[in-house]
């Protein structure tokens, strides 16, 4: 599987490319900040983007903001998150450019905790499916404005 990875720590893009390498995958290109992992997807046409949300130069959404924009212009790329944070707003909208049709994922850096498992979402993301972190899950259900039920009407509690 054809991979592109996006991380500004020089450190850690090299540790995952070197992880991916190591268990078959194919890193065709690695880059630093968001507008070179535009560019190196649309080059490369990988399988997979592994893209870190906070990139140059604000530190900010950057990562996430070009995944969503990946999404648009490259849509047979899966994409799979890797992050810090929660990115609530554009989480949920990764998640729904999703259309349902997988290739998606979104997981905490600090709660991979076995080399093994997180190979297996790599593969798993790269071949149309999804890994999601249950803390994201969580936050994401959490942050839909949706009323906890005892706010309901009694009237409107019957199904």
């Amino acid at each position: 599987m054809r991979v592109v990875i996006a991380e500004d720590l020089a450190l850690l893009r090299d540790g995952l490319a070197r992880l991916l390498r190591d268990n078959g995958f194919d890193v065709v290109a690695e880059a630093a900040d968001a507008d070179a992992l535009v560019h190196a997807v649309l080059r490369e046409r990988p399988e997979l983007a592994i893209i870190d949300i906070r990139l140059p130069p604000t530190f900010r959404d950057e990562g996430l903001r070009a995944a969503l924009e990946l999404r648009e212009t490259a849509p047979d790329t899966a994409i799979l998150v890797l992050s810090q944070y929660v990115e609530h707003t554009y989480a949920a909208e990764l998640l729904a450019r999703a259309g349902g049709a997988g290739g998606v994922g979104y997981l905490l850096k600090d709660r991979i905790m076995d080399v093994a498992d997180f190979v297996e979402a790599v593969r798993r993301v790269g071949s149309g499916g999804t890994a999601l972190d249950p803390e994201v899950v969580a936050q994401l259900l959490g942050h839909r404005g949706a009323r906890p039920i005892g706010a309901l009407t009694p009237g409107s509690r019957t199904c």
